[in-house]
């Protein structure tokens, strides 16, 4: 049964992240005004983001690539989660509107979730992948 849970997990965030990524391309302009301005040429890292999140979509939507896809997403979440960081820290304002404290706390919740769900999908189907050995 877990088994089923980690993989149908994989998929929905798999999903999710295909989705993200491709808005990334459809109004990456929404996304530019995260990027820390030490990185320089915003459009290029949005289209870059954009595109490893599609990748990593792609790997968790996929049962047999699903355990590296949940290291390299959490991997990922870490990384990215500068841009949020960058976000609230400098009260930069995205789609027109700065967001209150309380909303960042919820930001990095939600994104500490996410990186626990992308190990457990990681270390689930490991450990699925030994039983099967």
């Amino acid at each position: 049964m877990w088994s089923q849970i980690r993989v149908a997990t994989g998929v929905i965030l798999g999903g999710w992240f295909i989705y993200i990524g491709i808005q990334h391309f459809v109004n990456p302009i929404w996304f530019e005004p995260i990027v820390p301005k030490i990185l320089g040429w915003p459009r290029f890292w949005v289209l870059v983001s954009g595109i490893a999140e599609i990748i990593v979509g792609i790997i968790l939507i996929i049962p047999k690539t699903q355990r590296i896809g949940g290291l390299v997403c959490a991997t990922l979440l870490v990384i990215l989660y500068w841009a949020n960081l960058n976000m609230w820290v400098n009260n930069i304002a995205i789609g027109g509107r700065t967001y209150e404290h309380h909303w960042h706390i919820l930001r990095l919740v939600a994104q500490s979730l996410l990186i626990g769900v992308s190990l457990f999908i990681w270390r689930g189907m490991a450990s699925r992948n030994h039983q099967q050995d």
